[in-house]
């Protein structure tokens, strides 16, 4: 009879924890599909938009047990691999989202020119369209491959608006998204303010890339703080664990408990360091 109500007892608990335990395959694959959708927008930004979200997954798999197996053989301390197996597993993400911001950071100084180009073919006559269109062989380097991409959709298609929205998918760019928009409103709605609003929002664009080239200059010591005071501790870590007597001592268990806390607290103070020291990022234009 006990063996029965302890049976029951524990079919209810685990009754009263299978939501969460097991949660129905709608719910994990909402949630999958939204974590795809994050990284493949991420890897769009950062110019790499044929590499799949499961290939960046597996690359991090395979970079964190590589790691992993490296720090194990010559420290042979477990706790400690399994902190480098988590921090590589994260670098190739974190090595993305440097790319995308180096990649905003250029692109932003090159849009002002682009808005000068529109307006300079526009003025000399020639119809909005053909003027994008141009700027696969007179707009900046780094933007040219976009702007013939648009020119042979819209060579392909015929259709305008289709094309400057294929055109804003592929640079992912909030700064891009701001002249798109701009250019989509005075294609349906015409007028003859275009030059205006155009020089309007280079010197606005310019402005802003002005002024956040200045205040990340000046909060580039709080990011490079960070970086040393979050590696520093480890590196002195990884070297005491070379020598016999502080690998066992970091095999034990209150090493293990070292090892994990101060993770925590390095993960802790180097997101604060990080947030402290970031510009709100421009949001991109979802229309």
């Amino acid at each position: 009879m006990t063996f029965l109500w302890g049976g029951m007892l524990a079919a209810g608990i685990l009754l009263t924890l299978s939501p969460w335990l097991w949660p129905t395959t709608g719910g994990r694959r909402a949630v999958s599909a939204r974590v795809d959708g994050r990284t493949a927008q991420l890897l769009r930004e950062a110019g790499l938009a044929r590499v799949t979200p499961f290939a960046l997954a597996v690359v991090s798999v395979l970079v964190a047990a590589v790691v992993a197996a490296s720090a194990f053989l010559i420290t042979t301390v477990l706790p400690l691999a399994l902190v480098a197996f988590a921090g590589a597993g994260l670098a190739p993400l974190w090595w993305v989202r440097a790319r995308r911001d180096r990649m905003r950071k250029t692109r932003r100084s090159l849009w002002p020119d682009v808005c000068d180009l529109l307006v300079a073919s526009v003025r000399a006559g020639m119809s909005l369209p053909d003027a994008v269109a141009s700027l696969g062989e007179s707009a900046p380097l780094p933007l040219r491959p976009n702007f013939r991409r648009f020119a042979r959709d819209l060579a392909a298609s015929g259709h305008f608006d289709s094309a400057i929205v294929a055109l804003k998918h592929d640079l992912a760019d909030p700064v891009a998204d701001r002249v798109i928009e701009t250019l989509r409103m005075a294609r349906q709605v015409g007028g003859t303010e275009l030059t205006t609003v155009l020089r309007a929002l280079s010197a606005s664009v310019r402005s802003d890339a002005a002024i956040r080239a200045e205040v990340d200059a000046r909060q580039s010591w709080i990011r490079g703080a960070a970086v040393l005071g979050a590696a520093a501790p480890w590196v002195i870590l990884s070297l005491l664990s070379l020598r016999p007597e502080g690998a066992a001592a970091y095999a034990s268990a209150e090493g293990v408990v070292l090892i994990v806390g101060g993770a925590v607290v390095s993960v802790v103070a180097f997101r604060i360091m990080l947030r402290i020291g970031r510009l709100p990022d421009a949001r991109r234009w979802a229309r």
